[in-house]
C-alpha cells in the first residue's frame, strides 16, 4: 500500500513530452506522470509560448512515485534509455532549448544519485560523444494543457506515428541493444534462456524447471529480477509449462500482437527488460479465464523464505500459510 507520506517527485526533460509518459506510466509505485513545462523564467506558460523559445522552459514530465516500490535509481535507468544524452540542442527531430534534456533534482539525495548514474553512463562507453545532459535544481513545474496529457492514450495513432518518425525507437535499439549488450547477456544466460527471452524460442513441454513446481514464492524475470508472477496465481494447465491466472503487477508485463507462424497471438514480454515470456490465452480458470502461458527459461524462482532478503518483502502478503 502506498502512503502519501512516502511519495516523492521526479522531474525529467527529454524532448517532446508526449514520448516521455508511457515508459514510466503504470509501473509499480508510479502514482502519476504529468506533462508540463519547467526551468524557465515565465509563469504559467502555454504550449505555444514554450515552443517560441522565449520562456526558457523545457518540455518535461513530473512523476509522483513511491521510492519504496520503485526507487529513483530505476527511474534514472529508464530515463537514460529514452534520450540522446549527447545532444543538448534538442532531441531527435525536435530542435531548440525547449526540447533539450535535463534531470531536475528535488533534493541533495536525488542530485547524488543522478550524478552517480550519469557517471556510470559515461564509464560504460556506450556513447562515443560526451554526455552533456545537465543535472539541475528543480524549478516550478507548470502542467501542460489537457490535450497534452496522456497523449499516448488519447491520440494512439498520432503518438505511434510520431514516436516512430522521431527516430527515438531506432536510436534506442542502436545504443541499448548493441552487439556488446547481446554478448554480455549471452554470458549471463544459458543457451536456452537466451534463445527463449531474446528470440521467442520454445522449450520442451514437461521438461522444464517450473511446469510442476508449486512451492510458495515469486517468479521473477531471469534478466532483470523484476517480480512477475506468484505461486498463489499458478495453476496446472496440463500444457507442460508454467501457467498463471495473472501477474503480480500488471504494469510489469507488456502485451504485443504477434502475427508470425500464420496465427494471431498475444505475446507477453517483461516490460523493463523486454524479455519474451510466453503468450496469453483465455482458456484459464473462471471468472477471468486468463491463462498466462510462460516459459520456465524466462523465469527465476525466489522462495517465500528469501523474499525479504531479496528486497521483495512487500509481496509476503500474497501468501497466507505460515
Amino acid at each position: 500500500m502506498t502512503s502519501n507520506d512516502t511519495l516523492q517527485l521526479a522531474t525529467f526533460a527529454g524532448g517532446c513530452f508526449w514520448c516521455m509518459v508511457k515508459p514510466f506510466d503504470e509501473l509499480p509505485g508510479i502514482v502519476s506522470v504529468v506533462s508540463g513545462y519547467t526551468g524557465g523564467h515565465t509563469e504559467n506558460p502555454t504550449y505555444e509560448e514554450v515552443g517560441s523559445e522565449t520562456t526558457g522552459h523545457r518540455e518535461a514530465v513530473q512523476i509522483v512515485y513511491d521510492p519504496e516500490l520503485f526507487p529513483y535509481e530505476r527511474l534514472l535507468d529508464i530515463y537514460w534509455q529514452l534520450i540522446d544524452p549527447t545532444d543538448d540542442g534538442g532531441q531527435f527531430m525536435d530542435r531548440g532549448h525547449s526540447y533539450a534534456p535535463a534531470v531536475f533534482v528535488q533534493n541533495e539525495e536525488q542530485r547524488k544519485q543522478a550524478e552517480l548514474s550519469k557517471e556510470r553512463l559515461k564509464a560504460s562507453k556506450r556513447f562515443k560523444a560526451p554526455i552533456v545532459t545537465p543535472i539541475l535544481p528543480a524549478a516550478p513545474f507548470y502542467p501542460a494543457e489537457a490535450e497534452h496529457q496522456q497523449y499516448y492514450r488519447t491520440h494512439p495513432l498520432d503518438y505511434k506515428l510520431y514516436q516512430k518518425g522521431s527516430g527515438r525507437d531506432d536510436f534506442t535499439a542502436l545504443h541499448w541493444n548493441s552487439r556488446e549488450d547481446k554478448k554480455r547477456l549471452r554470458g549471463r544466460l544459458t543457451e536456452l534462456q537466451y534463445e527463449v527471452t531474446q528470440n521467442k524460442g520454445d522449450e520442451p513441454a514437461y521438461q522444464n524447471a517450473y511446469w510442476d513446481h508449486f512451492e510458495e514464492g515469486l517468479y521473477t524475470d531471469v534478466i532483470s529480477g523484476d517480480p512477475l508472477f506468484s505461486s498463489a496465481d499458478k495453476f496446472d494447465s496440463g500444457t507442460g509449462w508454467p501457467s498463471f491466472t495473472g501477474p503480480v503487477e500488471e504494469g510489469m508485463i507488456r502485451r504485443e500482437a504477434d502475427y508470425s507462424g500464420g496465427q494471431v497471438r498475444t505475446v507477453l514480454r517483461s516490460r523493463l527488460s523486454g524479455a519474451y515470456l510466453g503468450y496469453l490465452t483465455f482458456d484459464g480458470p473462471e471468472p477471468a479465464k486468463q491463462h498466462y502461458h510462460i516459459y520456465s527459461a524466462a523465469l527465476q524462482f525466489v522462495p517465500k523464505a528469501e523474499l525479504e532478503d531479496r528486497g521483495l518483502g512487500r509481496y509476503l502478503g500474497l501468501f497466507f500459510t505460515s
